[in-house]
């Protein structure tokens, strides 16, 4: 459903002259599956996602989505996925069904069809009672629900969230992964970005460490505690980041270039 294989992304950097983000990243992720992207900030997560999203072109490399190319065909992409970020970008003004009916009007689905879509997403999240409420006048939690309705109006066969849980308490964050834990149940490829281990070990089937545009490990948490027999996965992602590091610092010496952070 998911296929990126030999990514690169590079940009112009004053310092360094070129940066480069992603680094030859490849991974799959297959229907009714949560795939996790590990790392800390900085690591490529968003500029993998946003390639996936169409949002940026890769310098280089492969990506597709549900069989389509990104680069070749980015329209059909954006048809197939959704793509929800820690940024809710609630309109003040609008209800919360003004909001899902307008972006299921912006993918082009017929109103009568939609309708019917808006209330089964709105049984599944509970959201009836803040249908009629201004986004000025949401929680968090409801501006939260809203994003994901929107992001799955068009019933797209893909969802990405971006750090979806940043910033939120405790409660808000658990009706957060427990809509995501719905969707996987309903067939969904999901990627799940985050730099929280606890999201991790509660919801993702298998993981990706990612971190200086590299993905450092991949497979299910017993695979990879296994592996580098690192039973707490805390511990294997520090180990793994500081191995990353070195490697960078290493690198950087070696070649007489200032090191970055």
């Amino acid at each position: 459903m998911i296929r990126v294989q030999g990514l690169y992304k590079e940009f112009a950097d004053p310092r360094a002259g070129i940066f480069r983000a992603l680094d030859n990243v490849s991974f799959e992720v297959k229907p009714g599956e949560i795939y996790g992207l590990l790392g800390p900030n900085g690591a490529g997560k968003t500029t993998c996602l946003r390639i996936l999203s169409t949002v940026l072109r890769p310098t280089r490399g492969v990506a597709e989505v549900d069989g389509i190319n990104v680069v070749q065909d980015p329209e059909g992409v954006r048809g197939r996925i959704g793509f929800m970020s820690c940024n809710t970008g609630i309109y003040d003004r609008m209800t919360a069904r003004e909001m899902v009916e307008y972006y299921g009007r912006l993918y082009g689905i017929p109103e009568d069809k939609l309708q019917r879509r808006i209330d089964e997403i709105f049984d599944i999240l509970q959201m009836h009672e803040i249908g009629d409420r201004l986004g000025g006048k949401m929680s968090t939690g409801m501006k939260q629900k809203v994003s994901i309705a929107r992001t799955i109006v068009h019933d797209p066969p893909v969802i990405i969230f971006d750090e979806p849980t940043s910033g939120l308490d405790v409660l808000v964050a658990r009706a957060v992964l427990k809509a995501v834990a719905a969707l996987r149940d309903q067939g969904k490829c999901i990627i799940f970005s985050t730099h929280i281990m606890r999201e991790v070990e509660k919801l993702c089937d298998r993981i990706a460490v990612i971190h200086r545009g590299k993905i450092l490990a991949e497979g299910t948490l017993p695979e990879l505690a296994d592996r580098y027999q690192q039973p707490d996965v805390e511990e294997l992602f520090f180990d793994l980041v500081q191995r990353r590091d070195d490697e960078v610092a290493e690198e950087q010496k070696n070649s007489g270039a200032e090191v970055l952070p």
